[in-house]
């Protein structure tokens, strides 16, 4: 099976700097804020490309923890890429997954989260497109957490 590429657009009315400021730059704080159940920790770098992160998820979920890379991130055009790198347990099925997030304007002043996935899968697996696509809702539920917290608290960012 080859590479498996999904593409999912979010809507919300929090203008596009701002967004990108919660969703992107200060996710490493924020997100365990929001869900205490989460922890961030930096392995190694400061942030910027290279920096390699492990985030761990509450006992008792199927997910323990993610590895990411950051690949590339531009504050001025919007954009952020990471990979997932390492993980428990689904990742004994990929080499990585690898995400370009983009950040628009929306016309009405909020912004569109524009998001592109790549599962590469190890020699020899087969993705479970109805285990990835669950792990999206996850993900989402993320960001409609991050979400909800900028428009309960509009100087936090």
């Amino acid at each position: 099976m080859g590479v498996l590429t999904f593409e999912k657009e979010i809507t919300t009315s929090i203008p596009q700097a701002k967004m990108f400021k919660a969703f992107i730059l200060e996710s490493d704080t924020l997100i365990p804020k929001v869900l205490p159940q989460v922890s961030i920790e930096f392995l190694e770098g400061n942030g910027g490309p290279g920096t390699i992160k492990k985030t761990s998820f509450a006992e008792g979920g199927e997910v323990k923890y993610i590895k990411t890379r950051v690949e590339a991130t531009d504050k001025d055009n919007f954009t952020h890429c990471y990979s997932v790198i390492g993980g428990e347990p689904w990742m004994n099925e990929l080499e990585k997954t690898s995400y370009e997030i983009k950040v628009v304007a929306s016309p009405d002043g909020g912004s569109i989260i524009k998001s592109i996935s790549k599962y590469y899968p190890k020699e020899g697996c087969e993705i479970n497109e109805e285990k990835v696509k669950a792990g999206a809702e996850k993900a989402f539920g993320m960001f409609k957490a991050i979400e909800a917290y900028v428009l309960a608290n509009p100087d936090a960012c």
